[in-house]
């Protein structure tokens, strides 16, 4: 199984996944089997009603008087003849209606399946992947699944069906020769056919990478719409996306023309058997061997099976671009899930948290390495801070403490237990961040605060507003809970976003709280307030601080001082103060920043 990338490196790999794919589908066709049987059963009778049509029908041309017409032909056969023509079209009916369950309900459960191993996959996959090309490959897989049962069940089975039946019948009233022109003119057209399809499915294939990276680029280039508008590039992402629909314009253009020369080419070989046939019935006429209705059987018997024959090219195309949209669909169910639950690991118990960092190591690749031999510990209720400069892996602590990454080396304990040994959901439910950057889903500002406790009350989402002083200011816009805060929030400030983001986690009243430059967003007199009330709900919870502002981290318990990846100094403000080293340069420099700050402020007032 795959794990890593979307495209396909060969043929042979190609075919193994194609397996692998109907191997996967079989569950679920297996539980909707009686569906799936019956189905078969109402397509095997609409079969056998179309090959009866064109007998019925040759009993109707032979019954024919000259002189009398129509009145001498036995009723009976023409309404026969009317019912069988119903039947066809009320079994091909049937069997739709009876097998759409099971085309529904596969595409469901593999849809959903996909959704819930995407988000239990690690962090690093989503920082690496690309939204745009992922999303299409998912649609793309799921209407793949449609298409497969649809034409196997639908066109395939049905032609090789059909095929027998007439292959039987020929045998049975004609000649040799009528059988061996039509099974060779089959022959012949599906080897043409599988011959130009391959060809086709390698241009539709470079077609749908195309269309992908279209796709990703167009949706990366509309999630940073305010960076493009900020440098004023909306014509050179028109020019990038344009270049992408292009080089598909011109891959798609190809496959088309490629299907007109599929086309010729069946109806070349359709055209031929046809001919010949017809002579050899017309010939048999005139040798008064064969009736009229034999000629027009023949005819009838012919058109019935290369009218499902003519869709032959599509459908094999269709059904092996399905297999391989699945293939790199399924292909994401293959992604390797870096962080795994231990089988049978315990729920983290509830309650008060402590918490340690023990020796720990960490990097994201191998060559860099961003945490060296980190050790603290964070007592039950008790407030830790952590300043720095940017990179020196402040946000990297907070990540590995939400078991986003496993640790290089050394552990992580909550309570004395290795957090590796615990499951994840009890882990990270236990857990309340404020991160620095606040991504919003695209529904309302109620939606947004629920989410940090789906089952609360209404009235607790406004005592979390009202704890966060967002209240307020939700309550008068026009729509109030129910305004809608735009694709990641971009129609909130980013003080409003950050100020969502506390109520959030106000509302799921976590035993441990991250605050991940919680104030970053905000103007000084804001800060004043939300830092008020953020040591307000972090009162008697463990509380992890992040920060690059040293006046928000004043009165923690303890202060630690991380430069590249190093605890390089660690006590309480006072203390770092007096000893007189990074802690107190960095307090230095941001007290002078401050200062004239406040001096051009006062400038611009007067």
């Amino acid at each position: 199984m795959a794990t890593h990338g979307h495209g396909l490196s060969s043929g042979a790999k190609l075919r193994g996944s194609e397996w692998r794919v109907l191997g996967t589908l079989m569950p679920y066709l297996w539980e909707y089997r009686w569906r799936v049987l019956l189905a078969l059963a109402l397509l095997i009778c609409a079969k056998l009603a179309n090959v009866a049509v064109p007998l019925v029908m040759k009993e109707v041309v032979d019954g024919l008087d000259p002189t009398l017409a129509v009145l001498a032909v036995p009723a009976a056969l023409l309404l026969g003849y009317g019912i069988l023509r119903f039947s066809t079209t009320l079994f091909a009916e049937l069997r739709d209606v009876v097998f759409v369950r099971v085309t529904q309900s596969a595409i469901r459960r593999v849809a959903l399946g996909v959704f819930r191993h995407l988000h239990s996959l690690s962090i690093r996959f989503h920082l690496e992947r690309q939204t745009g090309g992922m999303t299409r490959d998912i649609e793309r897989g799921t209407r793949g699944i449609s298409t497969l049962l649809s034409y196997f069940i639908f066109s395939i089975i049905p032609v090789i069906l059909e095929f027998a039946l007439v292959a039987a019948v020929l045998l049975a009233k004609f000649d040799w020769r009528f059988a061996a022109i039509t099974f060779g003119a089959v022959a012949a057209y599906i080897g043409y056919t599988f011959l130009v399809s391959e060809w086709r499915i390698a241009i539709r294939k470079r077609a749908n990478e195309l269309d992908s990276r279209a796709n990703t680029r167009a949706i990366d280039s509309l999630l940073n719409y305010e960076t493009v508008k900020y440098f004023g590039n909306e014509e050179f992402e028109a020019g990038r996306y344009d270049d992408s629909l292009r080089h598909y314009e011109s891959a798609a253009t190809t496959s088309e023309a490629s299907l007109g020369l599929l086309n010729i080419g069946q109806s070349v070989v359709i055209a031929i058997a046809v001919t010949a046939l017809m002579f050899l019935a017309a010939e048999g006429v005139a040798a008064r061997e064969l009736t009229l209705g034999d000629l027009v059987l023949v005819n009838g018997l012919l058109i019935q099976l290369y009218v499902p024959l003519n869709f032959l090219g599509m459908v094999y195309r269709e059904i092996k671009q399905s297999l391989t949209d699945m293939d790199r669909m399924f292909r994401l169910l293959g992604e390797h899930l870096e962080v795994e639950d231990r089988p049978g690991a315990p729920d983290l118990s509830a309650g008060p948290a402590d918490i340690e960092f023990r020796d720990v190591d960490f990097s994201y690749e191998p060559a860099r390495q961003i945490l060296h031999r980190v050790s603290f510990a964070i007592p039950a209720g008790h407030r830790i801070a952590v300043v720095g400069h940017s990179g020196s892996g402040k946000s990297t602590l907070a990540r590995l403490l939400y078991r986003f990454y496993d640790v290089g080396a050394g552990a992580i304990l909550v309570n004395g237990r290795d957090t590796r040994e615990v499951t994840q959901k009890s882990l990270r439910a236990a857990i309340g961040i404020v991160p620095q950057d606040t991504v919003l889903f695209n529904d309302t500002i109620r939606y947004n605060i629920h989410y940090g406790r789906p089952d609360a009350h209404a009235e607790e989402v406004i005592a979390a507003a009202r704890a966060a002083h967002i209240h307020e200011f939700i309550e008068s816009l026009p729509r109030k809970y129910e305004s809608t805060v735009g694709e990641r929030g971009l129609k909130l400030s980013g003080g409003e976003k950050q100020r969502v983001a506390i109520a959030r986690a106000i509302l799921k009243n976590p035993s441990i709280l991250i605050f991940d430059e919680a104030t970053s967003a905000l103007d000084s007199t804001s800060e004043q307030a939300i830092q008020a009330e953020l040591e307000r709900i972090a009162r008697g919870r463990t509380t992890l601080v992040i920060a690059h502002r040293l006046s928000t981290v004043m009165g923690a318990d303890q202060i630690l001082v991380l430069d590249h990846g190093r605890i390089v100094e660690r006590g309480t403000h006072g203390e770092l103060l007096a000893a007189g080293g990074e802690y107190a340069r960095m307090w230095a420099l941001q007290q002078q920043a401050a200062a004239a700050e406040a001096v051009l402020a006062r400038a611009k007032a007067a």
